[in-house]
C-alpha cells in the first residue's frame, strides 16, 4: 500500500487513531485538514501533545508551547478532534503546585471548538487522591494504562475516560486471548454507560496492535 493511503485504509478499519507525530513535531494547518477531508464522518483523531510542553522542569512555564500548538491549525479537524494527550516523562513527579499551574493553562474551547484534554502521568508519584483532585475540579482525564508498566490510574475525572493498553503479545494471533478481548469489551461497555470511551492498543507486541483493535471493535 502507497503511504499516501494508509490513513484511508486505516481510518475504515479503525474509529480512532492516536496521532504520536505531534509529540515530536509541529504539523501545519494543511496537514490537518488534509487528514480531515481523507476520513470518515465520524472518525477522531486523539493528538499527543508537543514533549516541548510536557518534557521540562516546570510545567507551570510551558505557555508559550501550549499556545504554539494550539495555533498550528487543530480546528481544521473540526468535530474530528479528540482528545489531546498530554504525556508526562516518566522522570516527571507529581508536584501539586506545578501541576496545578499547567492544568490551568490548558484551554476549554480553541475558537469555538471545544477541547477535551487528558493527562498521561508516568510516575507512580501521580498515584493519589490530591492528583485526580485537580484533574476533577477541571474536566480532565487521566489517562488509564492498562496490562504494563506504569502506574494504573483508574479515577473517573471527566466525562470520558482515555486508555492505553499494552499487554498484546506475540503467541497471540490477535494479541490477546479470545477471553482477555471478551473481558475488555465487558469492562468498556460497562464503562461506556457513564462515559465516552477512548481505548489505544499500544506497545507490548505492536505487530498485533491493530488486530486486537479490530476484535475489540467487532465485540462491541
Amino acid at each position: 500500500m502507497r503511504q499516501a493511503d494508509e490513513l484511508a485504509f486505516a481510518s475504515r478499519a479503525l474509529t480512532v487513531i492516536e496521532v504520536n507525530g505531534t509529540y515530536y513535531r509541529t504539523q501545519t494547518p494543511e496537514t490537518f485538514a488534509k487528514w480531515a477531508a481523507e476520513t470518515p464522518d465520524g472518525f477522531v483523531f486523539a493528538l499527543k501533545a508537543p514533549r516541548f510542553a510536557t518534557s521540562r522542569r516546570v510545567l507551570a512555564e510551558s505557555s508559550e508551547s501550549i499556545s504554539r500548538f494550539l495555533g498550528s491549525g487543530l480546528t481544521e479537524l473540526g468535530p474530528k478532534l479528540g482528545p489531546i494527550n498530554w504525556q508526562l516523562p516518566t522522570t516527571k513527579k507529581f508536584d501539586p503546585a506545578d501541576m496545578a499551574a499547567f492544568l490551568d493553562l490548558l484551554p476549554d474551547r480553541l475558537e469555538g471548538l471545544p477541547l477535551r484534554h487528558a493527562i498521561e502521568a508516568r510516575h507512580d508519584s501521580f498515584a493519589c487522591d490530591e492528583f485526580t483532585t485537580l484533574l476533577r475540579d477541571r474536566g480532565i482525564a487521566a489517562v488509564q494504562a492498562e496490562d504494563g508498566e506504569y502506574p494504573r490510574i483508574d479515577a473517573p475525572t471527566a466525562p470520558f475516560a482515555y486508555l492505553r493498553i499494552m499487554g498484546t503479545r506475540e503467541d497471540e494471533p490477535l494479541g490477546y486471548s479470545g477471553g482477555d478481548l471478551d473481558r475488555w469489551a465487558a469492562r468498556l461497555r460497562d464503562m461506556a454507560r457513564t462515559r465516552e470511551v477512548f481505548l489505544f492498543v499500544i506497545s507490548g507486541h505492536k505487530a498485533a496492535n491493530p488486530a486486537a483493535a479490530q476484535a475489540l471493535i467487532e465485540r462491541l
